[in-house]
């Protein structure tokens, strides 16, 4: 009875495109998230997820070559391999591991600025420079990714015509770090920030 469904035009058009297309979601996925563990030196977690990976194409590709008239399941292999992309971005937005450095760059006084970061819990290393025409002040921090949106808020309320530029971290020996284990400032609407879990 099994395999006369196996041979059905049910499962050879319908559902066997939509099980390609769901293992190649699930392939690129794990993909985009093992390749982000690699670039975070995550070497115990990185590998079992490419096990996974490579479990899910083997399995996805040994039903499209047996079934190689079946245009279907290449539009479906296709397809998947797009959304993979999508949906591993979306998780890895989630996820939002690691710490970044932000390098803050401000012809404006900032004073405000930095005393705000300080409040906020956020290491504050700021030095002066000379820019193209005029002095400006550089200043320095490195937080945890997920807290980003935080520090660009108050990076434009503070100095909002001031140029800043993110850059991802993959070591850090030590340092100050702003809400994981408490938030103490406020945000720049005033109200107070939520708190975040205790980190590791």
């Amino acid at each position: 009875m099994e395999g006369t469904f196996l041979d059905t035009n049910v499962f050879n058009y319908v559902i066997l495109p939509i099980l390609i297309f769901l293992s190649r979601v699930g392939y690129v996925t794990i993909g985009t998230i093992r390749i982000i563990f690699v670039s975070k030196g995550k070497k115990y977690l990185a590998p079992i997820l490419g096990f996974f990976e490579v479990f899910i194409w083997i399995l996805a590709i040994s039903r499209i070559m047996q079934n190689l008239d079946n245009y279907i399941n290449y539009v479906a292999y296709a397809g998947g391999f797009a959304a993979g992309n999508y949906v591993g971005m979306l998780l890895e937005e989630k996820i939002a591991m690691g710490v970044m450095i932000v390098r803050i760059i401000t012809q404006k006084p900032a004073d405000l600025l930095i005393e705000r970061l300080t409040a906020m819990g956020c290491g504050i290393t700021s030095v002066e420079a000379r820019g193209t025409k005029d002095d400006v002040h550089v200043i320095y921090t490195v937080i945890h990714r997920r807290e980003l949106k935080y520090v660009i808020d108050v990076i434009k309320k503070y100095n909002p015509r001031a140029f800043y530029s993110v850059e991802d971290v993959r070591y850090v020996n030590e340092g100050i770090f702003p809400l994981r284990k408490s938030m103490l400032g406020k945000t720049p609407n005033g109200s107070a920030f939520r708190r975040w879990r205790k980190g590791k």
